[in-house]
């Protein structure tokens, strides 16, 4: 998602077991968030992790909560909002046999299943990179403050050419 705030974590770091990582990014990596997501600014983002063993890959969860600042689609004023979520993910390295796979043919996709596994690129997950991939999800991507409202007015009728040429035929008396 954005290379601008990075955490990896080694998969060997688990050997010993699952790993809590607490992230808070600074201002600066903030403002380049913000950006990528296309927010006026990100004035808040912390995240508890935790990474453990999970087949021959890992199993990334737990929870953020930020402050975004996006612009009103009714009223466009720039208003805060507060988000929070959960992230669940599984990863496995590349070329593992639990990895999902991309043979052709017909795929079928049962929506109340598990997602398949994400496949890591490297010997490492990115795990500030699932926070932001969670904290994208989140965002409603028509906000609207609390409280405005779309006030609908309907368009004034012009009379139609045609009504007007009916009114010159019309005996006048």
């Amino acid at each position: 998602m954005t290379a601008d705030w990075t955490r990896p974590l080694r998969l060997h770091e688990l050997a010993r077991g699952p790993v809590t990582v607490d992230l808070a990014p600074d201002a600066d990596q903030r403002a380049k968030v913000a950006k990528d997501l296309g927010l006026e600014s990100l004035p808040a983002l912390t995240a508890t992790v935790t990474v453990k063993p999970w087949l021959d890959g890992v199993e990334v969860t737990g929870r953020f909560r930020a402050v975004v600042e996006q612009v009103c689609s009714v009223t466009l004023d720039p208003f805060e909002q507060p988000l929070e979520g959960e992230i669940a993910v599984k990863a496995v390295p590349a070329g593992s046999p639990n990895a999902a796979t991309g043979e052709g043919g017909e795929v079928e996709l049962d929506p109340d299943a598990e997602d398949p596994p994400d496949v890591l690129q490297a010997d490492s997950v990115d795990v500030a990179g699932y926070v932001v991939e969670h904290l994208a999800l989140e965002i409603d991507p028509f906000p609207r403050r609390p409280g405005a409202e779309f006030a609908y007015t309907p368009p004034v009728e012009e009379e139609s050419p045609f009504a007007v040429l009916k009114k010159l035929k019309e005996p006048k008396g």
